[in-house]
């Protein structure tokens, strides 16, 4: 059967196309009287045909807005795709869940010169090998233009056609589960894209007069709309064997119904984990630093597995690089680093210069620590600095050393950004392919205009549609073949095996982490801090001097960024360096 929501018509037609373009045929819909604003049709459509909606009058035609393929993009037809048609070879996969694990999060488009899923497959022997546990995918919803970095869907069920379609989806998530890797996809629930949207036309999709950042705010009033999301939720985990979704920036989900939609988000998800006999995992990016997210339903929250740790990565970038404006500012505090590592938030009820107010709420301590994920560098961090420029672009190869060290010894689950085991020299900045030049134009204007109160030039802004911006943020994987490159992999490499070795390093408990900063007195980026995960102490020296800790007699050297001079029970470790103590086992 076919059918669509489309409650603002008062006339909807199937048309059906020959490959070429060619119509085939047109066929009324019938208003579904139990269920209103549905429009359905007792018709089987084939494997790969063609077809498209007409409302009202218009011959204008409209793709479906469930479509799981759009050959021509996303103002053409759309072609019927049969998910279950797909033979799966990964029957003895049972999934990983999120604790304990190291999430390596990257952009289709860019991680490979090809830019194509089928391209992704054969690199997935360096993800193992590197020791990360989930692949993190940017979205792969259709958008218009040949690249984009996602964020800018408007066919949220249909896989974006330049990376190789739907099939190759499903290749690929085989393939990654033959590697022992869980597949996280990031979906965009808060917003449409501004080119190629027509849900608007079919019916009330988005809400009058209350917008976000994006522009008008999806309309979770309408159940039909819910249902929109909370289905596309379900297939990706359920038809393409997903292991968990990445939820954007779910602050912008405005939802004054007496069940929030990420709640029954956690609902559905959960029974559906139940059925399939795998864990699945919902972990929310949220501005709002609310531990409600996180926690259990029966104790008054949402039931997500976990959330983003934006303040883990304003405090260590502060700490490595001594940023302090915009947002940054708060972070140049000397308990930053200390508290982001005993507590999880930064600001959890406390003044926020950025945002002029209080700002988030405290984590109770029984919150398990990888239910937050942290983070030196990811997409945002990264492609949203004026020139996405990367930390390896601007610090010193000790630096980038102890931002490792940092990030895979943090209480939380490690997020790392692609290319940032080795030090990727590529930049990743924001890039944009709109065939609309006023569209272009716009988006360049707004970049610009984006960068005002971070302080930071505007000249350095490159253009997002110039495609040699896409071209600049592809990665080099020739650079693993040289010196400087292969160390920060091989540290990277040794960092997730001591943190699979080490028990201590993912003790969920939040209590069992101490920490305290030297030097409190000097600037942001040069300070001293230890930090004690149980028996496991990391500490690091980002001051100019070398700088003695106290150890216990048993311990002994685990990692070092830089040769240690151990004496009895003192430790000197060399400026910006970072070495890992630790009884034996």
């Amino acid at each position: 059967m076919i059918d669509v929501w489309a409650p603002l018509a008062e006339r909807v037609r199937l048309r059906r196309l020959a490959p070429g373009g060619a119509m085939i045929g047109e066929e009324d819909l019938a208003r579904d009287g139990d269920r209103g604003g549905w429009w359905a049709l007792d018709e089987t459509l084939v494997e790969g045909e063609r077809y498209g909606f007409l409302l009202d009058d218009s011959d204008d035609l409209r793709p479906d807005p469930r479509s799981r393929r759009q050959p021509g993009g996303v103002h053409g037809p759309s072609a019927v795709f049969d998910t279950d048609m797909f033979e799966w070879a990964d029957e003895s996969w049972t999934g990983r869940q999120l604790a304990g694990a190291v999430i390596y999060e990257l952009h289709v488009g860019t991680f490979t010169p090809e830019g194509t899923l089928d391209a992704l497959i054969g690199r997935l022997d360096h993800l193992v090998d590197l020791g990360v546990t989930h692949v993190e995918l940017l979205p792969v919803n259709s958008f218009n233009g040949r690249y984009n970095w996602g964020y800018d869907g408007v066919l949220w069920y249909a896989v974006h056609e330049a990376y190789g379609g739907p099939a190759a989806y499903q290749r690929f998530v085989e393939a990654a589960h033959g590697h022992g890797l869980a597949v996280v996809q990031d979906v965009v629930y808060n917003h449409l894209g501004p080119s190629g949207n027509y849900l608007p036309e079919f019916g009330p999709y988005l809400r009058d007069g209350r917008g976000n950042t994006w522009g008008a705010s999806v309309n979770l009033d309408e159940r039909a709309v819910r249902d929109h999301i909370v289905d596309n939720a379900l297939m990706w985990l359920r038809d393409f064997h997903v292991d968990g979704l990445r939820l954007d920036a779910v602050h912008a989900l405005h939802d004054d119904g007496p069940v929030h939609i990420l709640q029954e988000l956690s609902e559905r998800v959960d029974a559906l984990s139940a059925h399939l006999g795998r864990p699945l995992t919902l972990i929310a990016e949220s501005d709002l630093n609310d531990p409600t997210l996180i926690l259990p339903r029966e104790a008054g929250g949402y039931g997500l597995a976990a959330q983003w740790s934006d303040d883990w990565h304003h405090a260590v970038h502060v700490a490595l690089t001594g940023e302090t404006a915009g947002y940054y500012e708060d972070f140049a505090a000397a308990d930053a680093v200390a508290k982001v590592s005993q507590s999880g938030f930064f600001h959890d009820g406390t003044y926020s210069s950025f945002r002029e107010r209080t700002h988030g709420a405290p984590i109770p301590p029984a919150v398990p620590a990888w239910r937050l994920v942290t983070f030196a560098q990811d997409h945002d961090q990264i492609g949203n600095r004026a020139a996405g420029d990367r930390l390896s672009q601007t610090l010193s190869p000790g630096r980038l050393a102890v931002a490792a060290v940092l990030t895979l010894t943090a209480p939380g689950t490690p997020m790392l950004f692609m290319g940032e085991e080795w030090g990727a020299s590529t930049p990743w900045q924001f890039f944009t392919s709109h065939p609309e030049p006023e569209l272009g134009r716009a988006t360049a204007e707004g970049r610009i205009g984006e960068f005002a109160k971070m302080g930071w030039d505007p000249a350095r802004v490159p253009d997002p549609q110039d495609p040699g911006t896409f071209e600049r943020s592809h990665l080099r994987w020739s650079e693993l073949e040289e010196p400087a490159h292969a160390r920060l992999l091989s540290l990277y490499r040794r960092l997730t095996a001591l943190r699979r070795d080490r028990p201590e390093l993912t003790d969920p408990d939040m209590t069992h982490t101490v920490a305290a900063v030297e030097h409190a007195d000097a600037a942001p980026e040069a300070r001293a801090f230890r930090i004690d995960r149980g028996s496991v102490a990391v500490l690091v020296n980002l001051t100019a001097e070398e700088i003695e800790f106290d150890v216990r007699a048993e311990d002994r050297v685990l990692l070092e960024t830089t040769s240690a001079r151990v004496h009895d029970t003192r430790i000197a470790v060399a400026p910006e360096s970072a070495v890992v103590v630790g009884p034996p086992r």
